[in-house]
């Protein structure tokens, strides 16, 4: 599509929600795949002053469900069907749960007796102009909430990120500093549009600098470099574990013509110092080291900032040092500290580590009310992270990510709550106390492992926690991949699981 055609499209789609009742600060939720659609129906909301909450479509009637409660949402939009799920019929179960939803909205074809068909095409000229007249009569600023998204933590349920205009803006232009793309600039994007990987590193780049978006969903290694080389695409986003993968890859990395990229952004694991200095100096890509969080934790090494690739890999930029200038403008309004999570005080010799924190534009407003247990903001008003880093670099210009404090296990960027996944498992009769841990994968970074002691007399398999779940209709990104059955799970003396210890002593010992 052109700009025009996409900017009619979302008209037709806007038409069709204000014709069903959608209003200015609504909450509607979205679970459509990367496309056109999803673009566009972004686009038709925020052009009605509605707020998306956007969902991955991997998620089923458990997630949905719980997502509508917490942010209220009035109605969903989806699709008829995606593969062998009727998507549409799947999301009408909750409208007799919850009052405030109405409506079900989908894209077809098998459209579902009581959903709405958004068929663009076809919308009365009519709808076209009552919405059109709605949408210019707004009263719309830049701190009018935009967007809920959601990212599992150390508690069960997810949170809600709420995000306005003016948060999205800031964000974009960072990013856009880093990535630099232009009217000229094809940007390929294989993140589910649902958070900051896909929103931060796709959409608003585009949306600012212009030119041409490629989705891609799901992942598919041929598919998407085919994507690559036949929209001679400048910019993308990629896993670690595919950069590295690729470039040991000869064979497969052959079979594409890749050399119209100039920069890919890849984030999410520490990426190795020789994989990015062999993508510039031997491919002429330049690889951004991304930092981001749904709360707002966003810096990025950019090659004008940090040149050299192998220092590149391995660090991020401290806005804080001092005489020292970056090209990403965002530094010029963050202000970032390393804090000793027991101590409380602040890092600030060379090799000191601590908690990353932040407060700045890119820095979300706080969590949606009812969907946190307590504040991620420390008594100075600075997001605590939950990521340590050390102070590198000759004047401490330099930030190096060393580990995770929070739990949650990241499987092909997607989050997973290990308590989430602990409290569905543990009504199963076979199950007596379960513990989900992440292990390595050399492409999705990490995959769940459930490390069960079994009931008296029971000796569970993996199939059995996965049918147990999938009853639950949970998203089959969740389950366990992988099963250790043992007599005792590790805890400390006030009983608090110790989850690095059945990492390390039960499953890196095999």
């Amino acid at each position: 599509m052109t700009w025009q055609q996409l900017d009619e499209h979302a008209k037709s789609i806007a038409a069709v929600l204000y014709s069903s009742g959608i209003r200015q600060d609504d909450t509607v939720a979205v679970q459509i795949p990367n496309s056109i659609a999803l673009t566009a129906t972004y686009l038709a909301l925020w052009r009605l002053g509605a707020v998306a909450t956007p969902m991955p479509v991997s998620y089923r009637r458990h997630e949905l469900s719980g997502i509508v409660r917490a942010c209220d949402a009035v109605a969903v939009i989806t699709t008829g069907r995606l593969g062998d799920r009727a998507m549409a019929a799947e999301a009408l179960d909750p409208t007799t749960e919850h009052d405030r939803l109405h409506t079900v909205f989908a894209f077809g074809p098998d459209v579902p007796s009581g959903a709405v068909e958004i068929e663009p095409a076809t919308v009365p000229r009519d709808d076209l102009v009552a919405a059109s007249t709605y949408a210019s009569g707004l009263h719309l600023t830049i701190n009018d909430r935009v967007t809920i998204c959601w990212t599992s933590g150390t508690e069960a349920a997810p949170k809600g990120v709420p995000r306005c205009h003016a948060d999205w803006l800031a964000v974009g232009q960072g990013v856009q500093d880093g990535l630099g793309t232009t009217e000229e600039s094809v940007l390929v994007n294989p993140f589910p549009l649902v958070n900051m990987a896909g929103f931060a590193a796709a959409l608003l780049p585009w949306l600012i600098g212009g030119g041409h978006l490629v989705h891609h969903h799901p992942l598919d290694i041929a598919v998407y470099l085919g994507q690559i080389q036949q929209h001679r695409a400048t910019h993308t986003t990629m896993p670690p574990a595919i950069l590295t993968m690729l470039l040991q890859n000869d064979d497969l990395r052959g079979k594409f013509d890749l050399s119209s990229l100039q920069r890919v952004g890849a984030g999410g694991a520490p990426l190795p110092p020789p994989v990015v200095e062999a993508w510039q100096n031997d491919h002429g890509v330049e690889v951004i080291n991304f930092f981001g969080s749904n709360e707002g934790v966003c810096l990025l090494g950019a090659p004008g900032d940090i040149p050299d690739p192998t220092v590149r890999a391995q660090h991020l930029p401290n806005y804080a040092a001092p005489d020292r200038s970056w090209v990403v403008r965002l530094s010029r309004s963050t202000e970032v500290r390393l804090v000793d999570p027991l101590t409380g005080v602040v890092v600030d010799t060379i090799g000191g580590r601590g908690e990353l924190r932040l407060k700045g534009p890119t820095v979300f407003g706080g969590y949606l009310e009812g969907t946190a247990a307590a504040s991620p903001f420390d008594e100075d008003g600075f997001l605590c992270s939950g990521d340590v880093f050390e102070l590198c670099g000759d004047h401490g210009e330099y930030l190096r990510f060393v580990d995770r404090i929070k739990e949650i296990i990241i499987r092909g960027g997607m989050n997973i709550a290990p308590a989430e996944i602990e409290g569905l498992l543990q009504d199963h009769p076979a199950v007596s106390e379960v513990a989900i841990v992440g292990v390595p994968d050399d492409v999705l970074g990490e995959k769940c492992c459930a490390v069960v002691v079994p009931s008296a007399g029971a000796t569970p398999t993996l199939d059995d926690l996965t049918a147990h779940l999938r009853a639950r209709d949970i998203a089959s990104f969740k389950l366990p991949e992988r099963i250790e059955l043992v007599d005792t799970l590790p805890r400390n003396a006030v009983g608090k699981l110790l989850r690095r210890h059945i990492r390390t002593d039960l499953l890196e010992s095999k």
